[in-house]
Protein backbone atom coordinates (compact mmCIF):
# COMPACT_ATOMS: atom_id res chain seq x y z
CA UNK A 1 0.00 0.00 0.00
CA UNK A 2 1.39 3.46 -0.78
CA UNK A 3 2.45 5.83 1.98
CA UNK A 4 -0.32 7.25 4.64
CA UNK A 5 -2.85 4.40 3.40
CA UNK A 6 -4.55 3.41 6.72
CA UNK A 7 -5.19 -0.27 6.97
CA UNK A 8 -8.28 -1.97 8.20
CA UNK A 9 -8.18 -4.35 11.40
CA UNK A 10 -8.28 -7.51 9.82
CA UNK A 11 -5.12 -6.65 7.30
CA UNK A 12 -3.54 -4.99 10.13
CA UNK A 13 -4.22 -8.20 11.94
CA UNK A 14 -2.93 -10.34 8.68
CA UNK A 15 0.37 -8.15 8.76
CA UNK A 16 1.05 -9.05 12.57
CA UNK A 17 0.37 -12.72 11.95
CA UNK A 18 3.13 -12.02 8.71
CA UNK A 19 5.14 -10.59 11.15
CA UNK A 20 4.81 -13.59 14.06
CA UNK A 21 5.60 -15.69 11.14
CA UNK A 22 8.94 -14.06 10.00
CA UNK A 23 10.14 -13.24 13.98
CA UNK A 24 9.43 -17.14 14.44
CA UNK A 25 11.92 -17.81 11.23
CA UNK A 26 14.32 -15.78 13.29
CA UNK A 27 14.70 -12.98 11.37
CA UNK A 28 14.31 -9.51 13.69
CA UNK A 29 13.58 -6.97 10.63
CA UNK A 30 10.08 -8.13 10.81
CA UNK A 31 8.02 -4.64 10.19
CA UNK A 32 10.68 -4.60 7.11
CA UNK A 33 9.28 -7.48 6.27
CA UNK A 34 5.74 -6.76 5.77
CA UNK A 35 6.01 -3.51 4.73
CA UNK A 36 5.60 -0.68 7.43
CA UNK A 37 7.68 1.09 9.61
CA UNK A 38 9.07 -0.34 12.72
CA UNK A 39 7.11 1.88 15.35
CA UNK A 40 3.81 1.37 13.17
CA UNK A 41 4.59 -1.72 13.45
CA UNK A 42 5.31 -1.61 17.46
CA UNK A 43 1.79 0.39 17.55
CA UNK A 44 0.05 -2.35 15.55
CA UNK A 45 1.12 -4.92 18.62
CA UNK A 46 0.31 -3.11 21.62
CA UNK A 47 -3.08 -1.80 19.91
CA UNK A 48 -3.97 -5.66 18.26
CA UNK A 49 -1.50 -8.21 19.38
CA UNK A 50 -3.75 -11.27 20.27
CA UNK A 51 -7.00 -9.89 19.17
CA UNK A 52 -9.01 -12.14 16.67
CA UNK A 53 -10.46 -10.25 13.52
CA UNK A 54 -13.69 -10.19 14.66
CA UNK A 55 -12.64 -8.61 18.55
CA UNK A 56 -10.55 -5.69 16.33
CA UNK A 57 -14.01 -5.20 14.67
CA UNK A 58 -15.49 -4.84 18.35
CA UNK A 59 -12.84 -2.98 19.54
CA UNK A 60 -12.83 -0.20 16.36
CA UNK A 61 -17.17 -0.19 16.91
CA UNK A 62 -16.52 0.17 19.98
CA UNK A 63 -14.04 3.39 20.08
CA UNK A 64 -16.24 4.97 17.28
CA UNK A 65 -19.35 4.83 19.60
CA UNK A 66 -17.27 6.33 22.52
CA UNK A 67 -16.18 9.36 20.84
CA UNK A 68 -19.55 9.99 19.59
CA UNK A 69 -20.85 9.60 22.93
CA UNK A 70 -17.78 11.94 24.11
CA UNK A 71 -18.89 14.69 21.11
CA UNK A 72 -22.20 14.65 22.99
CA UNK A 73 -21.28 15.25 26.80
CA UNK A 74 -19.21 18.07 25.14
CA UNK A 75 -21.90 20.04 23.71
CA UNK A 76 -24.32 19.01 26.35
CA UNK A 77 -21.99 20.17 28.85
CA UNK A 78 -21.71 23.21 26.79
CA UNK A 79 -25.58 24.13 26.15
CA UNK A 80 -25.95 23.32 30.07
CA UNK A 81 -22.88 26.55 30.86
CA UNK A 82 -25.29 28.91 28.40
CA UNK A 83 -28.08 28.19 30.05
CA UNK A 84 -26.46 28.96 33.21
CA UNK A 85 -24.59 31.71 31.99
CA UNK A 86 -27.84 33.37 30.78
CA UNK A 87 -29.42 32.48 33.83
CA UNK A 88 -27.46 33.82 36.42
CA UNK A 89 -27.37 37.50 33.82
CA UNK A 90 -30.97 37.69 34.59
CA UNK A 91 -31.20 37.88 38.04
Amino acid sequence: MPKGTRYTPEQIIGKLREAEVVISKGHSAAANKIGVAEQTFYRWRKEYGGLRTDQAKRLKALEKENTRLKRLLADAELDKAILKKAASENF
